[in-house]
């Protein structure tokens, strides 16, 4: 299975996207979307599971998601912070016991397995601004796991 990831689009989807995750077999979309077109187009490659972003407002998506792909859970939320984790975050976790918990907010890569939780940030994928590195992400599924790659913008 292969996942691909996209987190802070603000409104922007880069044409190289599409190549990116051709292919994919889901895409996660872990907030800042910008405009519901993007989801749209997003849904063209494969089907996506989207949560709002703290700029976005009046889209139809919820702020939590969780969604099972190849036997594991990924939970999806826009802000996390891996190390001082919200009531609420930590309450989601607790309750779906998730293999991964996939965010955005920051605009930074990151990937790190914190007290058995793989957490994971694509980066963002918006404009291009202030030399700021943009990213999108794909999760490659073998059966005994997930390995993780970032693709450049």
């Amino acid at each position: 299975m292969k996942i691909g990831v996209i987190s802070d689009t603000h409104g922007y989807l880069d044409p190289r996207v599409e190549k990116i995750f051709a292919g994919v077999d889901h895409i996660l979309h872990a907030g800042d979307i910008g405009f519901a077109s993007i989801i749209l187009e997003l849904e063209f490659i494969a089907p996506v599971t989207a949560v709002l972003g703290n700029t976005d407002s009046e889209m139809q998506f919820r702020l939590t998601e969780t969604v099972e792909l190849a036997r594991k859970k990924f939970l999806v939320h826009h802000i996390v912070n891996p190390w001082a984790l919200s009531d609420n975050v930590a309450a989601d976790i607790a309750r779906e016991n998730p293999f991964a918990v996939v965010f955005g907010h920051t605009h930074k890569r990151f990937a790190e397995t914190v007290n058995g939780v793989f957490f994971f940030n694509p980066g963002y994928s918006g404009r291009a601004k202030f030399g700021m590195e943009r990213s999108v992400a794909l999760l490659h599924g073998d059966g005994k796991g997930f390995r993780h790659e970032f693709i450049p913008l």
